[in-house]
């Protein structure tokens, strides 16, 4: 899935390919992806006409301000965007298209099709749901060590659980959780409640700074993440312990551990981070 270093990477890409396009037509070939409003009619004749002035993010999910609404789109598991001219052959799983007055189009392919898309008035996005139901992005003014301290004390979740959470900070996914984790020393199982605040701390820095390093290297390419331009991320160079289970600790040499915590592959060095 892609989580907010990729998300942010497609913002910026579909930034320079799509701003100030207008859209002259909608296609959609499977309605289960739109779900506000939930007829496909309504959904076309609300973005027919309308102009993208500008795509922001918010967790894991892609905000495409239009002249008066705004689309919220979420990948999920294997949502991808890329921009062709109008007489390409449209590829296997393509769900959704916008037509462009100069002849191009935003085309929407989606394989699993879990991919979801509302439109809101101008201003309402972030009153109801999805958006409303998210915690504070980490590169907001919000997101800070005492916040996240207090979120973590109130519950006795396991600290990879609670990071996961999309009400507690929105975007943080399975790699970059785990990522955090092994930077800070902290046990992915360790009972958030019982974190000190020095550790709470460098949670907070680790995070910040892994997802800031994955974006400048345009996210991790697991299976098949690619921006919009079809260009793969490079972070997967720089992981330490996410998805090298067995192999030797970058930083001791003992084996990475691979765990189900939550249901969710979780890689750990039991070296590093030690189960206090």
């Amino acid at each position: 899935m892609p989580e907010l270093p990729e998300v942010e990477t497609i913002k910026e890409t579909l930034k320079r390919l799509v701003i100030n396009k207008t859209i002259t037509d909608v296609s959609v070939y499977w309605p289960n992806i739109v779900k506000r409003p939930d007829d496909a009619e309504q959904f076309k004749h609300r973005l027919a006409g309308q102009t993208i002035r500008d795509i922001g993010r918010k967790g894991k999910f892609l905000l495409f301000q239009l002249d008066d609404a705004v689309l919220v789109s979420h990948l999920r598991m294997e949502g991808k965007y890329s921009v062709h001219p109008s007489n390409e052959p449209v590829k296997k799983h393509t769900h959704v298209i916008l037509a462009f007055s100069d002849g191009e189009e935003l085309r929407y392919n989606d394989v699993r099709k879990f991919g979801t898309m509302h439109v809101f008035d101008k201003g309402e996005e972030l009153v109801h749901k999805p958006l409303n139901q998210l915690g504070p992005d980490p590169f907001d003014a919000a997101f800070t060590a005492e916040y996240l301290y207090q979120r973590l004390k109130k519950t006795e979740r396991s600290i990879k659980t609670v990071l996961l959470d999309q009400t507690v900070v929105a975007g943080l996914g399975n790699i970059y959780v785990d990522e955090t984790l092994f930077k800070a020393n902290v046990h992915p199982l360790r009972k958030a409640s019982r974190l000190k605040k020095r550790e709470v701390k460098a949670i907070w820095e680790a995070a910040i700074a892994t997802l800031r390093e994955a974006v400048e290297m345009g996210g991790t390419t697991i299976r098949s993440y690619v921006n919009s331009q079809g260009d793969m991320g490079m972070f997967q160079q720089e992981l330490f312990v996410y998805g090298r289970e067995s192999e030797p600790c970058k930083m001791c040499g003992k084996p990475i551990v691979k765990m189900k915590i939550g249901g969710r592959g979780t890689h750990v060095c039991v070296a590093c981070q030690e189960m206090k």
